[in-house]
């Protein structure tokens, strides 16, 4: 299982939002490419990253900050928040990153989004945000009328891999991560799924790996030192 520390975006700062709550934001760095070599340091390959100003108004305000973070660390990057254009991906996709993550886009235009699978393939994977039941949008802001296992019946329709699912009521609580949920999707689906929200300790990433997850992604845990990040990858290895 690979294993994803994540950097989240405002204004060129490193921050964490508690459940996707903007009003609830603490900044952890001015200099994010100083946190991915800390990541690489500790013996990350992989890197998520999410544009949060983007997510909300569908631009890419941080995209310097993105490059300038994969060409700094060498990290194979994912990154999402505000993607909704082909013209996006590709700047994103030529600064070097490894897939782009489609959220919004893939809720309001299954189209676009089937078009964009099948010219790029693995380059293109897809966040599944849940929030009461339904998939979240526009930077967790507002409800679609999809249930979680709806919207990944038709990501598998669409032949999707890779699909990035958070239980925005776990994220940045440090209260453990929904190993329910993703024992359910990785049982009925067959895409790749990278698990986000809530992971916080050494029994998370067990738990996540021998269920035969793709992939787990940390953020708060590694920023308040709950999780060493280091541990974290050789349990996810194992």
């Amino acid at each position: 299982m690979k294993i994803f520390p994540a950097i989240d975006l405002i204004d060129g700062c490193a921050v964490r939002l508690v459940r996707g709550d903007y009003a609830q934001k603490t900044v952890y760095s001015e200099h994010p490419a100083d946190v991915a070599l800390q990541f690489r340091d500790a013996g990350a390959e992989y890197i998520h990253l999410v544009d949060l100003n983007g997510a909300k108004d569908g631009t890419s305000p941080n995209f310097a900050t993105v490059r300038d973070i994969v060409r700094t660390s060498g990290l194979k990057a994912e990154i999402g928040g505000g993607i909704r254009s082909e013209e996006t991906i590709l700047r994103y996709l030529d600064a070097g990153v490894m897939r782009v993550i489609l959220g919004t886009a893939a809720v309001a235009d299954p189209e676009f989004l089937g078009k964009m699978v099948q010219k790029y393939g693995e380059h293109i994977a897809v966040g599944v945000d849940i929030k009461d039941g339904f998939v979240a949008v526009k930077g967790w802001t507002e409800l679609s009328e999809k249930t979680c296992e709806s919207f990944c019946g038709e990501l598998a329709e669409l032949g999707v891999k890779t699909v990035i699912c958070t239980d925005v009521s776990r994220d940045g609580m440090l209260g453990g991560t929904n190993t329910a949920l993703y024992r359910t999707l990785s049982a009925r689906f067959p895409m790749d799924f990278i698990a986000s929200g809530g992971v916080s300790t050494l029994e998370d990433i067990s738990a996540l790996r021998d269920m035969g997850l793709a992939g787990a992604i940390i953020g708060k845990a590694y920023y308040t030192g709950a999780i060493d990040l280091k541990q974290a990858i050789e349990v996810a290895s194992k």
